[in-house]
């Protein structure tokens, strides 16, 4: 079964690397791709590469694909996703559904779907795919592929709605489609993702020899490849999920202060068994 009918209209709102993504992967799956973008440079490569059908980047022309629109894929930092849906809503068509990829969903998606009229469903999801690398221009179909896929649902999205979403996951090439609610989301998250990235550029940040490049191996590499980061969405993300990012937070350094005692102490076969465990939940992940 389609995710959607071919013939039918995506908008893509948010024309960055994952808006950029998306649009790149449903146009080469034969849909109809649309996308709204502040930055006409955004919109005007994704014309000339072929990556949407149509596009705009000011607020005069873009009413008319907002109203053609059969699905929304909103790619928009959360701060400012509610208030762009709260003030184009009216130009939805019925029975129209809408989904993202933002980052957290506490915060998020009970807003939206109170201010959203009852005839348009917003399914919230989150691809655990992305680059170092931010644009229109850095965007590639492929990052889907076999990605995790999380649905976001609440007791106000339908079963239909619901399957729509992980569809739409499907369809992108994402390997592992799960649900969670918002606050299962967001605790998640705070671990694999936020914290992540918050290690990553402490360890960038705690060392200023302008040298460590001629030194490093791919171990520091791959610990700090995603300390490449965008600070205005990052520490967006950061502000808005704090609590569970705190206590993420609180945990790991009680982790590391453990390790530091053991390796003061030289309790071989303290840090040999964090090790083993460590090895043994690795070993998950290669799993496919």
């Amino acid at each position: 079964m389609e995710w959607m009918e071919k013939g039918q209209t995506v908008l893509i709102v948010g024309l960055g690397l994952m808006g950029g993504s998306y649009a790149r992967a449903l146009t080469g799956l034969g849909y109809r791709v649309t996308a709204i973008d502040r930055d006409p440079e955004a919109i005007a490569y994704a014309l000339a590469e072929g990556i949407i059908r149509d596009g705009s980047a000011s607020e005069e022309t873009e009413e008319q694909l907002v109203r053609e629109a059969d699905a929304l894929v909103f790619a928009l930092y959360p701060g400012i996703f509610p208030e762009w849906v709260e003030k184009h809503q009216h130009l939805f068509k019925a029975g129209a559904k809408m989904t993202d990829v933002t980052g957290v969903k506490s915060c998020v998606v009970y807003r939206i779907q109170e201010l959203l009229r009852p005839d348009v469903e917003f399914i919230a999801a989150h691809p655990m795919a992305g680059r170092e690398r931010s644009g229109v221009e850095n965007s590639d179909a492929g990052i889907f592929r076999d990605a995790n896929y999380i649905v976001v649902p609440t007791e106000k999205n339908t079963a239909g709605g619901i399957q729509w979403c992980g569809g739409l996951g499907k369809a992108l090439g994402c390997g592992r489609i799960t649900v969670l609610s918002p606050e299962e989301h967001d605790d998640m998250i705070a671990f694999v993702s936020q914290l992540t990235h918050c290690i990553a550029v402490s360890l960038m940040t705690c060392s200023d020899n302008t040298h460590l490049a001629e030194y490093t191996g791919d171990s520091f590499r791959d610990l700090t490849r995603i300390a490449r980061i965008n600070d205005r969405m990052w520490s967006e993300l950061f502000l808005l999920n704090r609590e569970a990012l705190l206590k993420q937070m609180d945990i790991f350094l009680e982790e590391l202060k453990g390790f530091r005692e053991m390796l003061a102490a030289g309790d071989t076969e303290g840090m040999r068994e964090k090790m083993r465990l460590s090895t043994e939940r690795r070993a998950m992940f290669d799993k496919r």
